[in-house]
């Protein structure tokens, strides 16, 4: 049996009599709508799967971040019909990067896979517009009540804060800079207790963001952001930074970062982006991971949604891809961060890890 929809102008075939019509779909709920929850409402929307994120902040807002897409994140909103969005927004490509310890630097080098650079202000809300276009609820401002014990709901509110580990409470710093001049698209400077990541952004803009370290016990320094991101006062990043003009505006600070990589398996909760696990910034691979994993969760979350499977299973399945997805890539970048940090390490060992092409290109391939 077929009926004439007017509105549409198409035939559409009627269910048999008798036939029970398909159950709706589960709604899923996201908790925390940053680019792994976004990304993860959208493609659950693509799929008509009914989608609630909850968002304590707003936006646009200012987020710590290294404020770059590189690796296979791009791929991810390429398949999600995303990339072009960002693209038309107006993006900076990212083609060569540099090294820097506090007193020398490392060969410029030619990114084997160009990056995406947009800024964090613009992208959180143009994504959180293409959800809404798409028929997903956005709650802004609002706390979720509980999360523990309910089946459908998964993490994407960001990192799980941890105050020391491995003895040190880790801490991320950001600002926008104008009237600074870069020698590559992205620059990285490491320091004694924590590095720097200089990238370019469109309209001349460079976002100036870093990872910090201090040890257990230690007190908490009353430096502003501007001056701890300027570095010590010797190093090469003091002199990148003399002449820079610092948007007050975007200073941002986050506390409480646990860099320890985690899997999924045997988790509690469904989790994406960094409520999965955190890759050392030095890899500027984190925004890719928020992309991917909000990827790889969409066809098991969307099988749960529908019926198919049970809730154990799709959170089963959602970790196991990540998991598989990520593991090696965190393990390279562990030690790829303990390299920069020490201080032996720098005098000796990045001079040849960044001063010779094949390792700078294995390095890109194996954190990312």
């Amino acid at each position: 049996m077929a009926l004439l929809n007017r509105n549409r102008g198409v035939v559409e075939k009627s269910a048999p009599r008798g036939a029970r019509p398909s159950p709706a779909p589960l709604t899923i709920t996201i908790v925390g709508g940053g680019l792994a929850g976004l990304t993860l409402g959208i493609g659950l929307r693509r799929q008509s799967i009914p989608v609630v994120i909850w968002e304590r902040g707003h936006y646009p807002r200012h987020r710590v971040c290294g404020e770059f897409i590189s690796g296979r994140g791009q791929e991810s909103l390429q398949r999600l019909d995303l990339l072009e969005l960002l693209l038309s927004a107006g993006t900076h490509t990212a083609s060569t990067a540099a090294f820097f310890s506090q007193t020398r630097g490392f060969p410029i080098r030619v990114l084997p896979q160009p990056a995406v650079c947009l800024s964090r202000f613009t992208l959180d809300a143009l994504l959180a517009a293409r959800f809404q276009e798409l028929g997903g609820e956005l709650r802004c401002g609002a706390h979720f009540p509980q999360m523990e014990g309910r089946e459908g709901i998964v993490r994407a509110s960001g990192r799980r804060v941890e105050g020391v580990t491995e003895g040190w409470h880790w801490f991320g710093l950001k600002a926008h800079a104008h009237n600074l001049t870069l020698e590559a698209d992205l620059e990285m400077h490491a320091g004694e207790n924590g590095y720097v990541g200089l990238c370019r952004l469109p309209g001349g803009m460079v976002n100036v963001c870093g990872l910090f370290r201090r040890q257990r016990g230690e007190a908490d320094s009353t430096r502003s952001v501007v001056k701890r991101l300027r570095g010590d006062a010797r190093s090469l990043l003091h002199k990148r930074l003399e002449t820079a003009r610092f948007d007050e505006e975007s200073c941002c600070a986050v506390g409480g970062l646990g860099l320890s990589p985690r899997r999924g398996a045997g988790a509690p909760e469904c989790c994406v982006g960094d409520s999965f696990t955190m890759i050392p910034p030095v890899t500027g691979n984190g925004m890719s991971m928020a992309f991917e994993s909000a990827e790889l969760a969409i066809a098991p979350l969307t099988a749960f949604a529908r019926g198919e499977i049970q809730w154990a299973k799709a959170q089963q399945a959602v970790a196991w891809r990540c998991d598989r997805a990520f593991a090696s890539r965190l393990r390279w970048a562990k030690w790829l961060q303990k390299l920069l940090l020490c201080s032996t390490g720098q005098r000796h060992l990045l001079p040849r890890a960044f001063g010779w092409d094949a390792c700078w290109r294995f390095l890109f391939w194996a954190t990312r």
